[in-house]
């Protein structure tokens, strides 16, 4: 599904990445971990094409990532959900409308009870019609998985979802995840909480990478 071979990636004249080889297998569970700064961002933006490697090759289904014309790549997106740190919400616009905004850029609508059921499945059927800056935290992280998955991806990348939220609400939006996982959607998690990752391995099968000192290594069991 994401293939790395060799991959470097270097901003500002400094090598951020280096020497990343890794296959994410469709349906794995994976979490990407290290210090602020590491470049766990950076690898996400990789996975997708929204950053290109300085070195190496990134294939995402079957194709190399450099090769894809913009139209290309586009439809390689729609194949990918991802929740970022910051939501991006249209505050004008009420949650419904903002969840089901992937749809409207590709001109399709989206179906009543698809979305009645999407809305159901994250706990947000009474806040459909609301703004989201009337949201709390939780419910807006919980937004953002629904718009990442309203285009029934075969990928989530989510970029630290749970940094702002309390331990319950952090546990509830991992149980979605999970849920995604067991449905087939292969998921890669940038996170610094360790205490979420072991949670996670009690209910999934989930490998844990870690970015130290610019290179990506398996994390063992001092997890």
């Amino acid at each position: 599904m994401i293939a790395f071979d060799n991959v470097a990636y270097s901003y500002g004249g400094a090598e951020l990445l280096s020497g990343v080889t890794l296959a994410l297998q469709p349906g794995s569970f994976h979490f990407l971990t290290g210090p602020s700064g590491a470049g766990k961002s950076t690898f996400l933006k990789l996975c997708h094409g929204e950053l290109l490697a300085t070195q190496g090759t990134v294939t995402l289904f079957d194709r190399d990532i450099r090769g894809v014309n913009r139209d290309g790549l586009a439809r390689m997106r729609r194949r990918v959900g991802m929740v970022e740190q910051d939501c991006r919400f249209l505050d004008h616009l009420p949650v419904a409308t903002n969840v089901t905004l992937p749809l409207s850029v590709t001109g399709r609508e989206a179906d009543p009870q698809d979305l009645s059921d999407l809305l159901h499945w994250v706990g947000l059927t009474r806040h459909a019609g609301a703004l989201p800056p009337q949201l709390s935290g939780g419910e807006r992280q919980r937004a953002a998985l629904a718009r990442a998955i309203i285009m029934s991806p075969d990928l989530l990348l989510a970029d630290e979802p749970t940094g702002n939220l309390d331990w319950d609400m952090s546990l509830r939006l991992l149980t979605l995840l999970v849920e995604l996982n067991r449905m087939g959607k292969t998921i890669l998690i940038a996170t610094h909480d360790l205490h979420l990752i072991r949670a996670a391995k009690t209910q999934v099968n989930a490998r844990v990478l870690r970015i130290r000192a610019g290179r990506l290594e398996l994390a063992g069991a001092d997890l």
